[in-house]
C-alpha cells in the first residue's frame, strides 16, 4: 500500500448505502461530495448503491465497443453517459454493487497504481472468503475469476485545491445477480476486451446475495485495506 493511502490511518469513514439511484444523480452527489471533502467538512465517504440499466463510457473512448443502436437503447431502457472516468465503455444495473470511494490522496509518496490495487483486493478478500479464487490479469485493471470479469474499475483523480494531493471519485462495479452477463454486457464490449466474458458473485456460489447484503459483507474489507475507522453502514 502507497504512503498517499496509509496516510489515512485512524481516520474515520462515512459509509453509506444509497440503494438504486439515478446515474446523473449519483454522479452529481460524488462531484459536490469531492468539493466538501476538499474544503475538510465532510468526512471521507465510501457511497454504495446500484444503478438503473446504464452505460458509461469513459475517458478511452471507442464508440465501435458499444453494439446498440440509438433505438435499440431506448427499447430496453438503457442510458448512455460519456463520463470524466478513465477506461473504456461499462454496464451498471440492478443487481450490481457499485462502490464509490472518496478519499483524500496525498501528495507525499502519492502512488495512483497502488490505489488501484488496494480497490482491487478489497474484493480478492472478500470474495476468497467464499472459497472464490478471484486474482488480477497483469493487462488490465479489474478483478477476475480465471478468465471471466466480476469487477470493473475506472477512477478519476481530481486535484485538491486546499491541500497538496487528489481526491478520487468514480471506484467499482461488483457484480453480483445471476445472470447479469445477459442483461445488459451483451450490448456492449466490456471496457473492450473481446475474447473473455463476464461473471457474478451469484452465479459463481448459487447463493441469492443480495446487492445490500454484498455492501454490509464488503465494508469491512474496505475499512482493513484502506485502514480506516468506520461505525457501520448508514442507510
Amino acid at each position: 500500500m502507497s504512503e498517499a493511502v496509509r496516510a489515512n490511518s485512524s481516520k474515520r469513514l462515512d459509509a453509506r448505502y444509497a440503494g438504486l439511484l439515478d446515474y446523473a444523480a449519483g454522479w452529481e452527489l460524488q462531484k459536490a461530495y469531492v468539493k466538501e471533502i476538499d474544503r475538510e467538512e465532510r468526512l471521507e465517504t465510501l457511497l454504495l448503491l446500484q444503478h438503473p440499466p446504464t452505460y458509461t463510457i469513459g475517458s478511452d473512448r471507442h464508440p465501435e465497443h458499444l453494439l446498440l443502436s440509438e433505438q435499440q437503447l431506448k427499447e430496453r431502457g438503457i442510458s448512455l453517459f460519456q463520463i470524466d472516468r478513465g477506461g473504456d465503455i461499462t454496464y451498471h444495473g440492478p443487481g450490481q454493487l457499485v462502490g464509490y470511494p472518496l478519499l483524500y490522496l496525498d501528495a507525499a509518496g502519492l502512488d495512483l497504481h497502488a490505489y488501484l490495487r488496494s480497490l482491487e483486493q478489497v474484493m480478492i478478500d472478500w470474495l476468497g472468503e467464499y472459497g472464490i479464487e478471484a486474482g488480477r490479469k497483469p493487462e488490465y485493471t479489474g478483478v477476475w475469476v480465471g478468465d471471466r470479469k466480476i469487477a470493473a474499475i475506472g477512477v478519476k483523480f481530481n486535484k485538491a485545491r486546499q491541500r497538496r494531493g487528489f481526491i478520487t471519485s468514480h471506484g467499482f462495479a461488483l457484480n453480483i445477480k445471476a445472470g447479469i452477463a445477459a442483461d445488459g454486457f451483451s450490448g456492449i464490449i466490456p471496457c473492450g476486451i473481446e475474447q473473455y466474458g463476464v461473471t457474478s458473485f451469484n452465479d459463481l456460489t448459487g447463493l441469492n446475495l443480495t446487492v445490500e447484503e454484498a455492501a454490509e459483507q464488503l465494508l469491512p474489507y474496505f475499512a482493513k485495506e484502506f485502514q480506516f475507522e468506520v461505525g457501520g453502514l448508514v442507510k
